[in-house]
């Protein structure tokens, strides 16, 4: 029996711990049963068990163990097997690791009726995430090499980063910038090289001095009030409001993103109220986080 045989009768909860294996691995740089204990709430043996089999059946040579870490690191031939090896994996599953269980997204149970638009992946190599999350949860510095669209080439930059974010259809990370003095949005297929760790990060560039990440904003949305009654109507069972508006909790910094998700700009109305459909409700309360530079 051939190894695509032998993966197409895996058990389906089988799969999603193989898959888990290979993408927490490549990522991060190292998976251990904890890894596996924390996402399936199974015992350590058992996790073990699974690591186990996952070189038996699957990829003997994928991981080589570190009895330092007593668990195992990606070797330098590692080839995703039961995953795709792009960033959005490993991302959707920090989204969802608080209710992480064995339907997390990718498990591929078959053909269903339904069918999901898959945009373009902006690429991000494993060692750039690594070590932005090794730099995040260490409380530290880095080096980066960073392009933009005023320095195409890369330029220099010193960092701090404190959390990955997926919004407006890409991945970037929140981070203090020491050349801009302020907190800003890099996007994780911009950095150019593998940033180097470069000491602890100074003091006023940690999570809980961005304001624009911890103050909390409620968007207040509602049909366009030019529409008739019947397709306000339509439109406000479509988003599920409550009295003729829609809530939306988010962050100051990610106020634009969730705006543009949705297709609003708040400083311009479409001609047609059908295009348009849905407006901003309290633009005065938001206003201090619209348009502000918050990228690189």
């Amino acid at each position: 029996m051939s190894i695509k045989e032998r993966l197409e009768t895996l058990p389906w909860d089988t799969l999603a711990r193989y898959r888990l294996i290979e993408i927490i691995a490549l990522w991060e740089g190292r998976v251990t049963s904890r890894h596996l204990g924390n996402a399936f709430g199974i015992a350590r043996q058992q996790a073990s068990r699974v690591m186990k089999t996952y070189r038996e059946t699957v990829a003997e040579h994928n991981l080589e163990y570190d009895p330092v870490i007593k668990g195992y690191r990606p070797s330098a031939n590692f080839h995703p097997m039961l995953t795709r090896g792009e960033v959005d994996e490993y991302l959707q599953l920090l989204g969802n690791h608080d209710n992480l269980n064995p339907h997390f997204t990718g498990l591929g149970l078959g053909q269903a009726n339904t069918e999901a638009l898959r945009l373009p992946s902006r690429s991000a190599s494993p060692p750039v995430v690594r070590t932005l999350i090794e730099a995040a949860s260490q409380g530290a510095r880095l080096e980066v090499t960073y392009a933009s669209l005023n320095s195409p080439q890369g330029e220099e930059r010193i960092l701090c980063p404190h959390t990955l974010v997926y919004a407006a259809g890409r991945w970037h990370v929140r981070a203090f910038c020491e050349k801009n003095r302020a907190f800003r949005d890099f996007v994780l297929s911009r950095f150019r090289d593998v940033p180097e760790l470069f000491g602890e990060a100074l003091e006023g560039s940690q999570r809980e001095f961005d304001d624009g990440w911890e103050t909390r904003v409620t968007l207040r949305l509602g049909a366009d009030p030019r529409l008739t009654p019947d397709e306000r109507g339509l439109i406000e069972q479509d988003h599920g409001m409550v009295d003729g508006e829609l809530h939306l909790p988010t962050r100051g910094a990610l106020v634009q993103y969730v705006l543009r998700e949705l297709g609003i700009n708040p400083d311009y109305l479409d001609e047609s109220p059908r295009a348009q459909q849905l407006v901003v409700l309290n633009h005065a309360e938001i206003s201090d986080w619209l348009f502000v530079s918050s990228s690189a």
